[in-house]
C-alpha cells in the first residue's frame, strides 16, 4: 500500500513540474507550483502595478505646465491687471497655477498672510499628488511576508510527506521545495518591485514640489515689484 502511495505521489509531482510532457515548465505552470498562497501575491501584484500607473499618469500631468506662464502672471500684476491676472490662473489646471490664483486672491493683504495662504494650498496639492503611495509602501512590506509565510508552507507540506511516506527522496520532497522557493521569490520580486516604484514616484512628487516652491517665490518676488 505504501509503495502505491508513493507510485501515484511520484506521478503527480512529475506531473506538475512538467505538465507539457516536453522537459520544459512555462511561467505560469511555475507559478501555480507556489500553491494557494499564490493567488494574495497576484492580487498585490495587480494593485502595486494599478495605483504606480494612476499616480504616474497623475504626477505627470501635474509636472506639466506652460513654460511663459510665470511670466504672463507677472506681466498683468506689473500692468496692474489683477482680474486679468487671475483669470489667467484660474483657466490653468495645474497646481502651481492654484497656488498663484490663491495668492492673487489675498493681494492687498501683508506678505506673510499671502505666504501662508499659498502654502496651505501647495499642501493640499503634495496631498494629492501623494495620494495612494502608502499602498506601494505597505505592498513592499507585506509581499515578501507572504513569501515567507509561503516558505513555512512549504516547509509544513515537506514533512508532513516525509512524516506519510517515510521516504526520503526528490520527488517526495519537491512539491514542498517548489511551494518554498517559488513564494519566496514571487513575495521579494513584488516587493522589490514596490518599493522601487514608490521611491520613483515620490522623486516625481519632490520634482514638481520644487517647481511649486519656485513658482511662489516668485510670485513673491512679483508682489514687491513697483506697478508701471
Amino acid at each position: 500500500m505504501i509503495n502505491l502511495l508513493q507510485i501515484v505521489d511520484s506521478l503527480n509531482t512529475a506531473s506538475k513540474a512538467d505538465i507539457n510532457s516536453d522537459g520544459s515548465i512555462s511561467l505560469g505552470e511555475l507559478l501555480t507550483m507556489g500553491g494557494w498562497i499564490m493567488i494574495p501575491l497576484l492580487f498585490l501584484f495587480v494593485v502595486a502595478v494599478y495605483v504606480f500607473f494612476e499616480r504616474f499618469l497623475a504626477i505627470k500631468r501635474a509636472s506639466r505646465m506652460e513654460g511663459n506662464f510665470m511670466n504672463i502672471i507677472r506681466d498683468h500684476i506689473v500692468n496692474g491687471n489683477v482680474s486679468a491676472a487671475r483669470s489667467f490662473a484660474k483657466n490653468t489646471n495645474h497646481p502651481v497655477a492654484r497656488i498663484i490664483d490663491k495668492g492673487i486672491q489675498r493681494i492687498g493683504k501683508p506678505i506673510d498672510n499671502i505666504e501662508k495662504s499659498m502654502e496651505n494650498v501647495g499642501k493640499l496639492e503634495l496631498y494629492n499628488m501623494e495620494r495612494n503611495l502608502s499602498v506601494l509602501s505597505l505592498i513592499a512590506g507585506i509581499a515578501p511576508m507572504f513569501g515567507f509565510l509561503g516558505t513555512i508552507i512549504g516547509m509544513f507540506q515537506l514533512f508532513y510527506q516525509l512524516a506519510a511516506t517515510g521516504d526520503f527522496t526528490i520527488q517526495t520532497m519537491a512539491n514542498g521545495i517548489y511551494t518554498k522557493m517559488i513564494t519566496s521569490a514571487t513575495g521579494l520580486i513584488i516587493g522589490l518591485l514596490a518599493y522601487i516604484a514608490h521611491n520613483f514616484l515620490t522623486m516625481q512628487v519632490d520634482k514638481t514640489a520644487n517647481k511649486m516652491e519656485t513658482s511662489s517665490s516668485e510670485f513673491l518676488d512679483i508682489l514687491q515689484e513697483p506697478t508701471r
